[in-house]
Order: structure tokens, then C-alpha cells, then sequence
């Protein structure tokens, strides 16, 4: 007996040191073909792994930093076996977002499949395809219109709830937000409100924070790559709880919606009248309603991935921005006294609600949106998986390495945007922006995979930032913010403000 557990223990020793090995040279191979992309040296099998601490989003914000600077605007790192380059100069970022070949996602995008599914953020190839032709009619004009009163209607609510903060300390305004966005997005996307900024104590908030949070930590963390690991590891355990939450809070909203068509068809509800102005009211649940009648018949499951996605996408994305944008308000007057003339010049000392028209007018408040997502870029980074090879660098990049975009650090390269530091909305004035490189302002990505809710989402910034400048002075005692790269930036040391009521 002893003799045969000493055969098995030796031959279960040579198989891992074999696959081993099989890794380390897969790894050399990758790397001399990679030899003309600097970076720092990795070891075998972990790579650099460890130069990134922790793996929470301060040691990655001020690791990439540091790289950019000692290794220029495009370096490779290892994390594992696996390569990444980080691009910032934007000719090459151009190379990659505009091409109709490089549109994989990155293999950490399969993190959060289980929670996302195949949705138009994870998937690829036909799939992606097939749905982002169905979705993007939802985004039309004259629904978009229609979704101002949505805006509207939930602005108010966190208005009011602001009014009790007058004249008061500061306070942390980003949980406000996020519950603003999160009624927004579930309301316009698929007709139920969740009436969070009223029960503010949302489950579902809580869990896709920190269910984001364990997809960061797991990004850098390559020993929790397989699945299997990952399940046993306490991270995994936590994650099955959030995605617990947040399926079964999106499941229940598909079935109660599919319950209300039933109820409608079943009342002869006419849809008959096609009329260019009708259009905005017939699809205010544009989202849900033309997955459940597209002719394609999307599967439950189809249907469910994209609600998940856009209940992701749509409110912490718009919060993250919203709340930075009302930080760069306060932090400078200047800025906020021009914002709120703009604004004032539209509506007067009237109360009445923005309209569509109003939200088109506000030219230098779009710049002030375009200005923060510069400098607190609400996704710092996304990743492309090559499955063909790209050149950069005149030189061939194989398949399987991973691109990284670095949104965050391109928006503060001085060579397209001079002291990168400073706030400055009128960088985003026609005359500044001639001559300037497309493809080095990008924070809704760009090409063929760009963000299919970008003009839904600066409609929505729009209306909550003016409402609360048409409402309330702002200030803050904040002298900066220590910003926190997670699946969207976040500011580690809070976003403080402190209100006046707007005389």
C-alpha cells in the first residue's frame, strides 16, 4: 500500500511539475516575441503580480502611474502567465478601438459573466452583434425625450431629501447620487422603480458595489483566475451571495413586466397609432418591451443578460460622473457661477422642468461634464482580447495577449491636453478641440463597440447637475479628491459637499 501511494504521489509531483513547465515555456515563448514593448521584469509564473500590492484599486491607480512614467505610453506587464500591454498614446489606441477585427473583450471580462451574462459588455462576435442591432433602436430621440420626465420626477425626490443638508455640514453626496441613478435607470429601462433614494438601505446597491470590488481584487489576484479556486476562496463565497441578490432582483422584474404585457394583451390594448408623436409614449419602456417583441424571440436568458447589464451600467456609471462633476462645481466657483448663468439664462426665476430642448441648450454644462470625465474618467480602464495578431509598434503582437485602454492616464497625457491638472471646461470649446486627436478622448470608448448609452447618460447628468444648481449654491472643504480606480472611479476619501439655497 505504501509502495502504490508512493507511485501516485510521484507521478501526481511530475504531472504538475510537467504542466509547469509547460507553462514557464509557453511564457518565454510569449515573451521574446514581446520583446520590443518595454516593462518591468516579471518572474515565471507570477510575472508582476506582486509589484501591484493587493490588488485593491489605489495600488493599481498609482502602479499604472508609475509605469507610465518610467516606461512611456505603452509598457507590458504580466499578471500569471498572462501578457498585458497598457496603451495611452493615441494613434495606437485608435488601432485598436476603430478596428471591426479587435472587438473580444478581455478574458477578466468573464469574471463577471455569471452575473452579466452574455449582455452587450461581455460578449463578442455575433452574439454581441445581434444584440446591439436590437438594442440600439431603444435609444432613439424621441425616446429619449420622453425619459426627461423620469429624470425629472427622481431629481425632485433627491432635491427635497437635499434640503434638510442647507446650511449644515458637509456631507457625502455620493450615495445620493447612486440611488438617484439607480431609480433613473430602473424606471426608464424597464418601468419599475425601486424607490431607492426613499429606502435608501438597498440591497441591491450594496451588492453590485461590492460585488464590483471582488471583480477588481480579482483582476490582479491571477491564483484566483480558475474558477474552481475561486469558488472555494472566501471572495468567491461573498461574490455567490451579492449575485444571489442582484439575480434574483432582476429575474423578479423580467417576470412581472412579462406578467404586465399579458394583462395589456389581454385587454385589446390598441397599438395601432404609429405617428412620429406618439412614439415617445408608446415606448417609455422602450428597453424591456423591445427585447419581449423583438421578432428575433430572444430567450429569457438574452432578455435577463441585457437587463443585468444595463442595471450595471446604466446608474453606476452616470453616479460615478455626476458626483465628481458636482464636486468640480463647488471646488470651482468660477465654473459653477458661468454653469448656473447658462442655466438661468434658459429658465429664468421660473420652477418649471426641464425639457429635451432645455437639456440641448446647455452648452457649457455639457463641457463641464466632458471636462470631468476627462480628469475623473468614469471607466479608467477596458481590455481587448487579441485573437488575431496587431501590430504596434511596427512590430506583431500574438494572439492571447491582452490590450488594456487607459482611458485615465490618455486624458492626462499633456501632449493632447496642456497642464492636465487643471479643470478647465472650455478645453471642450470647437475651436480647442480642432486639430486634437479623435481617439485621445475616449470615455465612451470608441468604434464599433462604443457605449450604446452615452446620449441617454449626458441627458440624464445634464438634468440632475442643473437641477441642483437651479436649487443650491455648492462648496465643498475638500481640497482634493483621492481617486479609487475600481470597475468605475471612485473617490477613496468621499465626495463632500456643503449647500446654500440658490437665492
Amino acid at each position: 500500500m505504501d509502495t502504490l501511494q508512493s507511485i501516485l504521489s510521484t507521478f501526481v509531483v511530475v504531472v504538475v511539475v510537467h504542466q509547469l513547465w509547460k507553462l514557464v515555456k509557453a511564457q518565454s515563448q510569449l515573451a521574446s516575441r514581446l520583446a520590443h514593448i518595454p516593462g518591468p521584469k516579471g518572474w515565471p509564473l507570477i510575472g508582476n503580480t506582486f509589484e501591484f500590492g493587493k490588488g485593491n484599486a489605489l495600488d493599481v491607480l498609482h502602479n499604472t502611474i508609475r509605469l507610465w512614467k518610467t516606461y512611456g505610453t505603452a509598457y507590458l506587464i504580466w499578471l500569471g502567465t498572462r501578457p498585458f500591454i497598457f496603451l495611452i498614446d493615441a494613434d495606437e489606441v485608435e488601432t485598436v478601438l476603430s478596428s471591426p477585427i479587435h472587438i473580444k473583450k478581455s478574458v477578466t471580462y468573464k469574471f463577471v459573466e455569471p452575473w452579466l451574462g452574455q449582455g452587450l459588455l461581455t460578449s463578442d462576435g455575433n452574439h454581441w452583434r445581434k444584440h446591439r442591432k436590437i438594442i440600439t433602436p431603444t435609444f432613439h430621440f424621441k425616446i429619449l425625450e420622453e425619459f426627461v420626465n423620469v429624470f425629472n420626477s427622481n431629481g425632485d425626490v433627491m432635491i427635497n431629501l437635499w434640503k434638510n443638508k442647507l446650511n449644515g455640514p458637509a456631507f457625502d453626496i455620493y450615495s445620493y447620487i447612486n440611488l438617484l441613478t439607480l431609480d433613473i435607470i430602473s424606471e426608464t429601462a424597464m418601468g419599475v422603480s425601486f424607490n431607492a433614494q426613499i429606502n435608501s438601505d438597498s440591497e441591491y446597491v450594496r451588492a453590485v458595489r461590492s460585488a464590483s470590488d471582488i471583480t477588481l481584487k480579482r483582476t490582479f489576484r491571477p491564483w484566483l483566475f480558475p474558477d474552481f479556486v475561486f469558488n472555494l476562496s472566501s471572495l468567491g463565497k461573498e461574490w455567490r451571495n451579492h449575485l444571489h441578490v442582484m439575480k434574483t432582483t432582476t429575474q423578479a422584474i423580467l417576470q412581472n413586466k412579462k406578467l404586465q404585457v399579458k394583462a395589456e394583451q389581454g385587454k385589446n390594448v390598441s397599438h395601432n397609432d404609429n405617428n412620429d408623436n406618439d412614439i415617445g409614449q408608446r415606448k417609455r419602456l422602450a428597453f424591456l418591451d423591445l427585447l419581449l417583441q423583438s421578432p428575433d424571440k430572444l430567450s429569457d436568458k438574452e432578455i435577463l443578460d441585457e437587463v443585468d447589464t444595463f442595471m450595471f451600467a446604466g446608474h453606476d456609471t452616470t453616479a460615478s460622473c455626476t458626483s465628481f462633476a458636482l464636486w468640480a462645481l463647488a471646488k470651482h466657483a468660477d465654473v459653477q457661477e458661468k454653469a448656473y448663468n447658462e442655466i438661468h439664462e434658459i429658465f429664468g426665476d421660473s420652477d418649471r422642468p426641464a425639457t429635451f430642448r432645455d437639456l440641448q441648450e446647455m452648452k457649457y454644462l455639457e463641457r463641464v461634464i466632458k471636462e470631468t470625465l476627462r480628469m475623473y474618467t468614469t471607466v479608467p480602464f477596458y481590455a481587448r482580447e487579441l485573437d488575431q495578431e496587431l501590430k504596434i509598434r511596427n512590430k506583431l503582437v500574438p494572439v492571447g495577449t491582452t490590450i488594456v485602454i487607459s482611458t485615465y492616464h490618455m486624458h492626462r497625457n499633456p501632449e493632447h491636453f496642456p497642464d492636465p491638472d487643471k479643470f478647465d471646461p472650455d478645453r471642450f470649446l470647437p475651436e480647442k478641440m480642432q486639430g486634437r486627436h479623435p481617439y485621445c478622448f475616449v470615455p465612451f470608448s470608441a468604434g464599433l463597440r462604443n457605449c450604446v448609452g452615452q446620449k441617454f447618460a449626458l441627458l440624464e447628468m445634464k438634468c440632475t447637475l442643473s437641477k441642483v444648481l437651479r436649487n443650491f449654491k455648492l462648496s465643498t472643504p475638500q481640497d482634493k479628491l483621492v481617486l479609487s480606480p475600481e470597475i468605475v472611479m471612485m473617490s477613496d476619501n468621499k465626495i463632500m459637499l456643503c449647500l446654500e439655497l440658490r437665492k
